[in-house]
């Protein structure tokens, strides 16, 4: 895989934001080791805007980021679920022929956003309740109600703070296309 510089400097900057916003001072607690972090929005956002590869790197490297920082240890399992949800979300503009890149961002977008959201966490953060009950002995009650509330809270969260932010996005992207020289 050959990164050019500027989605290696988008993926840093994404992780960076991801990373720090997912630690718990900016998150809500909802359940044993299980917090709703906005950052979400910060990881929908890249994914959307730069593809599966990029969210998925972003999801990766910032969660790790977050368990870094966050002081206790990396859960190398939720990281790869991170980057699984950004990979799955990473498909909007595949899926959208690039309309938000043209300044079109319809309902029927906004509801594939809203249905890869909900998918990406499921599947991502399946895949970490999984491996942490095959991997960590960790018990199955817990980690699917971790990934049930996790799944819905995201899901929730990224479609309230997406559905605004990629509206601004496709605004600003329409007046662009509509500049014309003088």
């Amino acid at each position: 895989m050959n990164l050019s510089a500027k989605t290696v400097v988008v993926i840093a900057i994404g992780a960076a934001l991801y990373g720090i916003g997912g630690l718990p001072m900016f998150g809500i607690p909802v359940f044993a080791n299980t917090t709703l972090k906005p950052a979400m929005a910060v990881l929908a956002l890249f994914s959307v805007m730069f593809g599966p590869i990029v969210g998925f790197l972003v999801g990766f490297i910032g969660h790790w980021i977050t368990d870094l920082f966050a002081g206790w240890g990396v859960w190398i399992t939720w990281v790869i679920g991170s980057g699984i949800v950004g990979l799955v979300m990473g498909l909007f503009p595949i899926l959208t022929k690039k309309r938000l890149e043209k300044g079109d961002f319809s309902m029927k977008d906004f509801v594939l956003f809203v249905l890869l959201a909900l998918v990406g966490n499921v599947v991502g953060y399946g895949c970490s309740a999984f491996l942490d009950t095959v991997l960590y002995a960790e018990p199955f009650t817990k980690v699917f109600t971790q990934l049930t509330i996790i799944a819905a809270g995201n899901t929730v969260l990224i479609a309230i703070v997406g559905f605004f932010i990629l509206k601004s996005v496709a605004k600003r992207n329409k007046q662009s296309q509509n500049l014309t020289e003088a």
